[in-house]
């Protein structure tokens, strides 16, 4: 019986060595790595909160915005730039187009009030009323200096109502900003 059972256990590890070596299928596919270096870095902080932060708007009466076109409770908010690299150069912001981005340029208002919705304003330089719907270099963002690797962009949020007569509620929205070094 012992010479049955050793050319069997050779013949399993012949075939287990085989196994081992055996060419590979063709299932493989690509791998493919993106990456950016970018020539421009700063810690970003909108209104001391970090980069993703909230801006309250005043409690107001929705006659404030029972007229078309009428707009209120305009709130300053800042992003603030610091330790850039380099330490000098230009920056402005690029409102993101979204899902709350509307035609008018405008966002649009996730709460439960009717008629309104949320419009940016920048605050650098002169007022200007943001156009988030456009692209980068079209929204009217401003430019600002980075000097001694900091920057300050000022801006503000407010209810605006195209078409009038807003109603009672919540107003909610969000938008995804970027910063753009020249």
């Amino acid at each position: 019986m012992k010479k049955i059972a050793f050319p069997l256990i050779v013949a399993a590890m012949s075939l287990a060595g085989t196994a081992a070596h055996a060419t590979p299928t063709s299932n493989g596919g690509v791998v493919t790595i993106n990456g950016q270096l970018m020539a421009n870095t700063c810690t970003v902080s909108g209104n001391g909160q970090g980069v993703n932060f909230t801006v309250t708007l005043p409690t107001l009466s929705a006659s404030a915005l029972s007229a078309a076109g009428s707009t209120a409770g305009a709130t300053g908010f800042n992003i603030a730039l610091s330790a850039c690299t380099p330490t000098t150069g230009n920056v402005h912001t690029f409102w993101e187009y979204g899902t709350n981005t509307l035609a008018d340029g405008n966002l649009k208002n996730n709460g439960t009030a009717t008629n309104v919705e949320v419009q940016l304003l920048d605050y650098n330089g002169s007022q200007k009323v943001l156009n988030v719907s456009k692209a980068d270099g079209a929204q009217n963002a401003q430019t600002v200096a980075i000097s001694g690797g900091n920057a300050s962009l000022q801006y503000a949020a407010q209810y605006a109502s195209p078409a009038g007569g807003a109603t009672v509620g919540t107003v909610t929205t969000t938008v995804t900003y970027s910063m753009v070094y020249q």
